[in-house]
């Protein structure tokens, strides 16, 4: 994990994650943590990594999500360089 993001702070939000055990949970923190805008931005990001994942085009997942070329161009960059998050997160909901 990237070390500049590793905190105490970081560790709680983490932990209070990981302590929720529903759907509804989920919905009720996140709805409390984040804005709107930015639940929107993270499931878009989401979505834009699963269609990679599935070898999908750029032009194809721009139409289908909304998502800008830009935002995808980082989401690829980060599925080859990043730290395997969205390949652990696809593993773990394919053997749900």
């Amino acid at each position: 994990m990237n070390d500049k993001i590793r905190s105490a702070e970081m560790d709680q939000l983490f932990k209070a994650v990981l302590s929720l055990e529903t759907l509804e949970e989920c919905y009720q923190f996140f709805e409390d943590v984040c804005t709107v805008n930015e639940l929107q931005a993270l499931s878009q990001r989401l979505e834009v990594a699963g269609m990679l994942h599935e070898q999908r085009t750029y032009v194809e997942i721009a139409e289908k999500t909304g998502a800008s070329t830009t935002t995808i161009g980082r989401v690829n960059r980060t599925l080859h360089y990043g730290n395997d998050g969205y390949k652990l997160v696809f593993n773990k909901m394919k053997k749900e």
